[in-house]
């Protein structure tokens, strides 16, 4: 029987936004203990938290000063091993989130390289470097907008390939590497399931830190090369990790955010003794059209093929526009991101779903700037209105915000349309984009079992895709902007449509269809 982590849908939990059950303002551990039954109900196989650690909160808790405890914002730690021991018990898998790029300016060790002298024990577990006369000690730039390089009171500088108060660890030094070895083992003693690592494909830097060169960016997939993104040392932090985690029951799982332009370096982190499954951006970053979604799942497949790694797939995250959004936004965005999901969930592997696409949340575009919080809208003067708008805390219930969320408002206002989009009002509407989600993956659940990684394209018109996932199950997709016949080669009868058919062998523009070749029960 094939690890649950290779055919899992993982819901992600962005634990601030997702239900609050002190009256703050701000989602918290106890909160997902709460809802932990709709997400059984949803269907989902496992939960993803984003880091929920102590944090000054520089970058939303991205900036870590203690690996081993729960911010007083979100519980406590005993909050936390409840919610392990709940979500066992709602049949749900937990993955941590786990920051080894870089921690918080205010952790212990960073507070001890400042006070201590260059050379020392305590900066050698970052880097600190001599710069250039009065300049920084090369061209790197921050993924938040400006140089990558601080300067400290005695004139070394600290690297931070985001902001100032992410200062970056140095992973070639053994102490490094150590702690995070036992931060794994505290954890993993502790009944989680799995890790989701931040930025795994940039924890190894150009020992000779050389200038960036042309077509070498910050942000954005990494190309071959580069001088601190995707190099080769990496993978033996997870090889090493790997050889930890093997050790324990329950095939506990590691899940990489790696950043990369090809899926074949992409392949090279999913190798038997490295991580089990990263992210598929080039999924993601695909336009709605049939032949660039083609085009991505099919480098995905056979990328993943060849180191016999399962592909995962995902249309939105914490850190991008909601698909809702990015697909055209109104009626035409909410009709595409349907079709969306029922292409996605039809896939061989994994799946992600971001809280609140299962609701067809949009990306809330007009926050005030005052109430802003991403650093990447700071960094930059508000030219990139960074990732706050796809972070507002979801809507339960109710008819006005804070529509459930708790009763102390929300740290980012809702939009006060989203009263047609709670969880309440959907789930007695049959046609919704909830009842739509739970649909699905009750069927997929059950696919899975009949076929977990096979598929076969079909012939069909342009802007349509069509393929048989499992012996008798079919999946067709009509991205185009006019109604398109059903393939021939589709047998069968209608078993679920992201949206209504004028009749069984037509799609609608915008619209996917699943197929089954006859009845079951």
């Amino acid at each position: 029987m094939d690890p649950w982590w290779r055919h899992a849908v993982i819901y992600q939990v962005y634990v601030r936004s997702f239900a609050d059950s002190g009256g703050d303002g701000i989602g918290d551990l106890p909160g997902v203990r709460s809802r932990l039954p709709y997400l059984r109900d949803l269907g989902v196989d496992a939960l993803w938290l984003n880091p929920f650690y102590p944090s000054p909160q520089a970058d939303a808790g991205y900036d870590v000063s203690d690996y081993r405890d729960v911010d007083p914002r979100f519980g406590t730690l005993a909050d936390a091993e409840a919610l392990i021991e709940d979500a066992h018990a709602h049949g749900l898998r937990l993955i941590f989130d786990l920051v080894p790029n870089h921690t918080s300016d205010q952790h212990p060790w960073f507070q001890a390289a400042l006070a201590a002298k260059p050379g020392s024990r305590e900066r050698a577990r970052y880097l600190f470097r001599d710069g250039r006369g009065a300049l920084p000690p090369n061209n790197w730039r921050s993924a938040f907008g400006g140089r990558a390089w601080t300067q400290v009171a005695d004139g070394q500088w600290y690297l931070h390939l985001f902001a100032p108060q992410q200062p970056d660890l140095d992973w070639t030094n053994e102490d490094v590497r150590a702690e995070f070895r036992s931060i794994l083992r505290f954890w993993l003693d502790r009944g989680v399931d799995g890790f989701r690592i931040d930025v795994a494909h940039g924890l190894a830097k150009d020992p000779a830190m050389t200038d960036l060169g042309h077509g070498q960016a910050t942000s954005g997939p990494a190309v071959e090369g580069h001088p601190h993104w995707d190099l080769d040392e990496v993978h033996d932090v997870y090889r090493d990790w790997r050889a930890i985690s093997d050790t324990y029951a329950g095939d506990r799982t590691f899940v990489g955010e790696v950043w990369v332009a090809d899926p074949t370096r992409l392949a090279r982190y999913l190798r038997p003794d490295e991580l089990h499954t990263a992210f598929n951006f080039t999924f993601l970053l695909a336009p709605w059209d049939a032949k660039a979604l083609r085009e991505a799942i099919d480098e995905s497949l056979r990328a993943m093929s060849e180191v016999g790694a399962p592909a995962t797939w995902v249309l939105s995250n914490h850190d991008v526009i909601r698909h809702v959004t990015r697909y055209g936004g109104g009626a035409t965005g909410r009709r595409r991101a349907r079709a969306a999901a029922l292409l996605m969930l039809a896939l061989p592997g994994g799946a992600y779903v971001y809280q609140g696409e299962e609701l067809g949340l949009p990306e809330v575009e007009d926050l005030p700037a005052d109430l802003r919080q991403d650093p990447t809208f700071w960094r930059t003067k508000g030219a990139d209105p960074g990732r706050d708008g796809c972070r507002v805390p979801l809507p339960w219930s109710g008819t006005e915000p804070p529509f459930g969320f708790g009763s102390g408002g929300t740290w980012l206002p809702q939009p006060p349309d989203w009263s047609g989009l709670t969880v309440e009002r959907q789930s007695a509407d049959p046609a919704s984009m909830l009842s739509l989600y739970r649909t699905a993956l009750r069927h997929r659940a059950a696919l899975t079992a009949l076929s977990p990684g096979t598929l076969t394209w079909l012939p069909a018109a342009e802007n349509v895709l069509a393929f048989e996932r499992a012996p008798g199950f079919f999946c067709v997709v009509n991205a185009g902007e006019r109604p398109a016949a059903i393939p021939p080669a589709v047998p069968g009868e209608l078993l679920l449509a992201s949206d209504p058919l004028t009749d069984s062998r037509t799609l609608p523009p915008a619209t996917a269809a699943w197929y089954r070749a006859e009845a079951t029960t």
